[in-house]
């Protein structure tokens, strides 16, 4: 089963507005990472991604397949499969979330009530995502203001079982991390010590907003200091890995995110040394 190949460098999430700029420019980015459902309609987006991959190392990153469904969508799957065909990313990546209930589709990551059989459910969806991609999936951690009576797993509990299970991977959200330590009071390096690091193959850094006192993963400012040193500390623990600059509201004009995105870079290197360098 294939598995994430990502340069161990700082990446960039790419955006529908900063296309014109990226595709004339063709900048010094190590990979990027697209959302998986913006390309299932094929046509021009399609177009685009296959230019880029021609060029860089690429993430799909999954947004809407709830993991946590109480079914799988024979739908989207397949339209991930096709585009996983298509593209043979670097890696695939999914939300260990919940979206879906009946006929009624939420636009949003919905945390999952982590309650007796719900790793049993899970191991069967990601075990039959993982066996029609034919690859190991990466699962990120969620941010959430919403904790459920009678856990009996913390999440990052709950993903170290679904590694030892499945054999998939973890995309460590450090914002998310933070954001659920101001909301709920969750310590985060508690949870990463309960994480397995070595199945760790990325690693996404965001901002988040503050509304009605609850902090929202928006993805709408640069990351905060707590954030970077969260990242520093994980880094010094698990080496070299694929960090991901992610900016998806308030979006900065190009030259500002690529300005950021160096900042990140420069950020890895004095982590780990030379090996960050984006190619020439």
């Amino acid at each position: 089963m294939q598995t994430n190949t990502l340069p161990q460098k700082a990446g960039l999430g790419l955006r529908t507005p900063h296309l014109p700029e990226v595709l004339a420019q063709m900048p010094e980015v190590a990979w990027w990472e697209v959302h998986s459902e913006n390309y299932f309609g094929g046509g021009a987006p399609m177009a685009t991604l296959r230019h880029l991959r021609s060029h860089y190392p690429i993430s799909l990153h999954g947004v809407g397949l709830g993991l946590g469904n109480q079914t799988i969508s024979t739908r989207h799957l397949q339209q991930l499969v096709n585009l996983v065909d298509e593209i043979e990313p670097q890696s695939v990546s999914e939300h260990l979330a919940w979206n879906r209930y009946g006929a009624q589709v939420f636009p949003d990551l919905l945390p999952l009530p982590r309650l007796e059989g719900v790793l049993e459910k899970l191991v069967e969806h990601i075990d039959h995502v993982q066996n029609k991609l034919q690859r190991r999936i990466l699962l990120e951690n969620v941010s959430t203001s919403i904790q459920f009576k009678g856990e009996i797993y913390s999440e990052a509990e709950l993903l170290a079982h679904l590694v030892q299970k499945t054999g998939c991977g973890i995309l460590l959200d450090v914002n998310n991390l933070y954001v659920n330590q101001i909301n709920l009071g969750v310590d985060p390096y508690s949870e990463i010590a309960k994480l397995p690091l070595a199945a760790v193959g990325e690693i996404h850094i965001a901002g988040f907003e503050m509304i009605d006192d609850v902090a929202i993963d928006t993805h709408g400012a640069p990351p905060c200091d707590a954030v970077w040193q969260l990242l520093a500390d994980v880094l010094k623990v698990c080496g070299p890995l694929p960090v991901l600059l992610e900016r998806d509201t308030h979006l900065p004009s190009w030259p500002e995110l690529y300005t950021d995105y160096q900042s990140l870079v420069q950020f890895c290197q004095a982590q780990y040394g030379e090996q960050n360098r984006c190619p020439q």
